[in-house]
């Protein structure tokens, strides 16, 4: 005698398009079914007219499945239906627990289905590409406190995250607090996208990030969808990128990034002040990248929109020439950054009228360069890292009308005429600027600031070493 067959399935998320074909075919066969009355019209067209269907309301998860076994206990096989999937908040669980609890000689079928966060994840495009985890906000059966832990953890670990049960009548607030949560790690710019009703009718798709989220936008049938650092938002999808792409450029390449990623976050955690303005942050975590010294909060001083104007100048504007002070600095601008922009770096310091100049007209080699930069490319972007009388002689240039600078980045280091140099360079207000205050600077800062400027685009996401 065969024994008698509990058969879980999966429905989905409550189109019939998004139903596997086996759940349907079992669907089709079964004779009786027993179900959540909510889901039964999801399956109405398809199952046989002559099957028994047995339903009843929300929260009567273990009254469907008692009664499922005193079928079973008949000698008859039953179907038990489950939206999404069965396995994944399901009553698959229950089924088990029981016939564990019974000792029941029942034999048992899983039929899985497409759960609502896939069908909410193809909606948004690609969010779910990488490590995930599932949580649900209901406290019903779980206490908050071990929500809380569980939603801290996949915030700390950078799991894309997707969030069942995010709302209800009488839980409004824990939506706010998994956003507060996710924001004191997360950058704000992180894409968050939310589908409700996924699969059907009403159903609803919106893509934003963690800063604009609004939790009150959402309901008890809303899945919600938090990338993680390497998610990106493209033409109203989310992505999040696998690897086989960027794996094409270098495994060292990115591993390279991905420490500078992890390198930055630790950096923008210990900042005394992490709510500053993205134009400041951005150099200023290269700065701190750069020398380990987070003196720099304090000295780096940037020009409103510097960093966007400079960046708008080399890649819209015309100009297309970066000139440094000394070789050392130019050698530490990113030369894929420079070729994917077009750019080039130019040092006068070693030209042969260099030498000439200076000993004619009594200035240092630096000063004589910067002298012939001006003559040949007036509207460049001007680095300085080392030398305060090559900042000086642009100063100079500049007031006299021959040098239009697209930017000034002022990093000169050392003790004479350094700090002078630098408060010679702030009454130009018409250029936006970088600069170093005090003793410190140096032409590895200095190039560093650079490629602050042709990264900027990544700043929103905060994801430096695009061109390392």
């Amino acid at each position: 005698m065969m024994r008698p067959k509990i058969t879980i399935i999966g429905i989905g998320p409550g189109n019939v398009g998004d139903m596997t074909g086996r759940a349907m075919t079992a669907l089709r066969e079964a004779e009786i079914i027993v179900g959540y009355k909510y889901y039964i019209p999801f399956i109405s067209g398809i199952v046989c007219e002559k099957a028994e269907i047995i339903q009843n309301g929300m929260r009567q998860e273990e009254a469907r499945i008692e009664k499922a076994f005193e079928i079973a206990a008949e000698g008859r096989d039953v179907c038990v239906i489950s939206s999404g999937d069965c396995g994944i908040y399901g009553m698959a669980p229950l089924v088990f627990e029981m016939i564990r609890r019974e000792d029941a000689d029942i034999e048992v079928e899983v039929i899985p289905g497409i759960s609502a966060f896939q069908k909410a994840a193809s909606l948004l495009g690609a969010p779910m590409g990488h490590d995930f985890c599932v949580i649900s906000l209901s406290d019903l059966m779980t206490p908050w406190q071990v929500i809380e832990q569980r939603i801290k953890a996949a915030a700390d670990a950078d799991f894309v995250t997707a969030v069942y049960n995010p709302k209800s009548n009488g839980r409004y607030w824990e939506l706010h607090r998994l956003k507060e949560l996710f924001l004191s790690v997360r950058h704000p710019a992180t894409p968050v996208g939310y589908v409700r009703q996924a699969g059907r009718a009403g159903e609803t798709v919106k893509v934003t990030n963690l800063a604009e989220f609004d939790p009150e936008d959402v309901d008890m049938f809303t899945v919600v969808i938090i990338g993680n650092s390497n998610s990106f938002e493209w033409n109203r999808h989310i992505v999040t990128p696998r690897g086989y792409y960027t794996g094409k450029t270098g495994e060292k390449e990115k591993l390279g990034q991905s420490i500078m990623i992890e390198s930055f976050r630790t950096i923008e955690k210990e900042l005394s002040n992490p709510d500053i303005p993205l134009n400041l942050k951005w150099p200023l975590l290269h700065a701190i990248h750069t020398t380990a010294d987070f003196d720099m909060e304090n000295i780096i001083k940037v020009d409103e929109d510097a960093v966007e104007r400079i960046y708008k100048r080399l890649t819209e504007g015309g100009v297309k020439t970066i000139v440094t002070d000394v070789t050392m600095a130019a050698s530490g601008i990113r030369k894929g950054a420079l070729a994917r922009l077009g750019l080039n770096v130019k040092c006068y310091l070693n030209e042969p009228q260099v030498a000439e100049l200076a000993t004619s007209k009594g200035l240092t080699r630096t000063q004589a360069a910067i002298r012939l930069a001006v003559k040949e490319d007036p509207d460049a972007l001007y680095v300085f890292g080392n030398a305060p009388t090559a900042l000086m002689e642009l100063c100079s240039l500049i007031r006299r009308g021959e040098a239009h600078p697209a930017g000034i980045i002022a990093a000169p280091v050392g003790f004479v005429h350094v700090c002078e140099s630098k408060h010679m360079v702030k009454p130009f207000t018409d250029i936006p600027k970088i600069i170093v205050e005090g003793r410190k600077g140096g032409s590895n800062l200095a190039a560093t600031l650079v490629n602050s400027i042709l990264c900027w685009p990544d700043a929103g996401m905060l994801k430096p070493g695009r061109d390392v």
